[in-house]
């Protein structure tokens, strides 16, 4: 396992595949590296590439927004990051391959948080840490308990930008994600 330095030069390095020749910045991870909580997105959308900090845009504004309203931090509550650390071209869901190749990344970033909660935002978050099995739609909000971790997942916060009746689920999942922090960090 590779220290937070050494980790995050590792993944500025990479170009295992083609969208980290297309990228302006590596988008590693953002919030407090020793969080109980993590929440895990897809990978990084235009403001993120350009400013090198995961959930910056629209949607991130939304989910901080949220987050504050249920007294969560990103500074001092979480650390946030995405399964790819490479923004796709025109913010498509990133393909098997470069999502396995992150992966390892990712692993060893939550090895280096030890989080008790991780939060998959979104259907590929959800796929590359529970599989194929789950469905974000009808599990969504469901928690399990799998390696020590309670994970649960929700839509991301774009999801809720393209829906608004979306709205009112998502709310409830973090509301949810609250109470688990709440009792057991």
């Amino acid at each position: 396992m590779l220290q937070w330095k050494d980790l995050y030069d590792d993944c500025l390095s990479c170009y295992k595949c083609d969208i980290g020749n297309k990228r302006n910045n590596m988008v590693f991870g953002d919030g407090n590296p020793k969080a109980k909580l993590m929440f895990i997105g897809e990978a990084p959308g235009a403001d993120e590439d350009r400013i090198g900090v995961p959930f910056v845009g629209k949607a991130g504004q939304l989910l901080t927004k949220a987050l504050i309203a249920l007294n969560l931090n990103r500074e001092k509550d979480y650390y946030i990051c995405n399964i790819c650390k490479c923004r796709p071209d025109n913010n498509r869901t990133p393909c098997e391959e470069e999502a396995k190749n992150c992966l390892p990344y990712l692993r060893n970033q939550v090895a280096l948080v030890k989080p008790r909660i991780i939060v998959c935002l979104g259907a590929t978050a959800m796929k590359y840490i529970l599989g194929d099995q789950w469905k974000i739609t009808r599990d969504r909000g469901k928690w399990i308990e799998r390696k020590g971790f309670y994970i649960t997942l929700t839509f991301h916060p774009s999801a809720i930008l393209r829906d608004d009746s979306k709205k009112r689920l998502f709310w409830e999942d973090l509301k949810s994600v609250q109470r688990k922090y709440n009792e057991i960090c």
